[in-house]
């Protein structure tokens, strides 16, 4: 019944989004309109198989559902699957989901987000919720949400406005299941260190990469990680020009940077493909949003404006690469 009510959700949502042009100021942009009511549904979708940890039924079942809503947007789909560890050795299986738009085309970018959910709420403040799964609306569904969105707008596309590129989606499995106080930064990221050291497609190389983590919550505020600026500054001027050009300047800041971020952008850089990291922060901290692995990471959490402000952005830096 749960997911019946959120494919009706979705029908209404998506005739509500309007198809126009961008426009701010003098710059117009060739983009199709990002719909964040379209992008709200993936990740209202996502949270209603239930917590999405290495090892469940909910797991398994989400990743299928995200799979097979990339092949209804026309993309070809490839499966990573492969047994790993937790740091504990807890042994998991994992599926890193790669969907594939414009697959014959040459040149390639890629854009990037965990699927999975943390089993632990280990930074809630109630200590009696430490043990427990959390939703990670956020922390993962966003990103997948963001990515669907776009995904949805390549197809959509007609034929005088159609994008010439490859852009692959890859979603990483096994991200956020690391060890938050043993300082092991290799136990993190899993599936895109798994996919490092073997490609989906043998030889596969991009232009860039664009990892989003974190895309969708309140106070929200993109600061310049460091790995980006170190692997690839010239990709987070583009990610962050564009972002100015369209007006959602105030979410791309460039007042502070941010700092160095253990995320799965950096295997990609360290597999020699330049990768930057649009990770959120919390406007009034710094640090990560509030939710970052707590029970508050749920749907009621996540923010319309937050995910519009990114995915507009993305759609401006597909739709210009050309």
């Amino acid at each position: 019944m749960k997911k019946i009510l959120y494919l009706s959700l979705l029908s209404l949502l998506l005739i509500g989004c309007k198809e126009k042009k961008v426009e701010v100021a003098d710059y117009v942009s060739p983009a199709p309109v990002f719909c964040e009511d379209s992008a709200y549904a993936y990740v209202a979708e996502q949270c209603a198989f239930g917590p999405r940890v290495m090892n469940s039924a909910a797991h398994d079942s989400c990743g299928e559902y995200i799979a097979q809503k990339f092949k209804s947007f026309g993309t070809v789909v490839y499966d990573q699957y492969a047994d790993s560890k937790l740091y504990d050795g807890t042994p998991i299986k994992m599926r890193n989901i790669i969907a594939s738009y414009n697959p014959e085309a040459p040149v390639r970018i890629l854009i990037a987000g965990h699927w999975d959910s943390r089993q632990w709420a280990d930074n809630d403040s109630d200590e009696a919720n430490h043990n427990t799964p959390i939703d990670g609306a956020n922390d993962g569904g966003s990103s997948i949400g963001v990515m669907l969105e776009i995904a949805r707008q390549l197809q959509l596309a007609n034929d005088s406005n159609q994008v010439k590129i490859g852009v692959d989606f890859i979603c990483w499995d096994a991200e956020d299941s690391g060890d938050s106080g043993g300082g092991n930064a290799s136990s993190w990221c899993l599936g895109s260190q798994y996919w490092s050291g073997k490609r989906h497609v043998e030889g596969y190389t991009a232009r860039y990469g664009i990892n989003l983590d974190m895309v969708g919550g309140n106070n929200t505020v993109f600061y310049r990680e460091q790995y980006s600026m170190s692997y690839a500054p010239s990709i987070v001027d583009k990610v962050w020009g564009a972002a100015a050009r369209i007006g959602y300047g105030k979410y791309f800041s460039y007042d502070q940077e941010g700092g160095y971020i253990t995320d799965d952008h950096l295997q990609v850089n360290q597999g020699g493909i330049p990768c930057i990291d649009v990770i959120g922060s919390d406007t009034k901290s710094g640090g990560f949003p509030s939710t970052w692995h707590t029970l508050d990471d749920n749907i009621k959490n996540i923010n319309k404006e937050t995910l519009k402000a990114v995915g507009q952005t993305m759609l401006d830096v597909i739709w210009t690469e050309q």
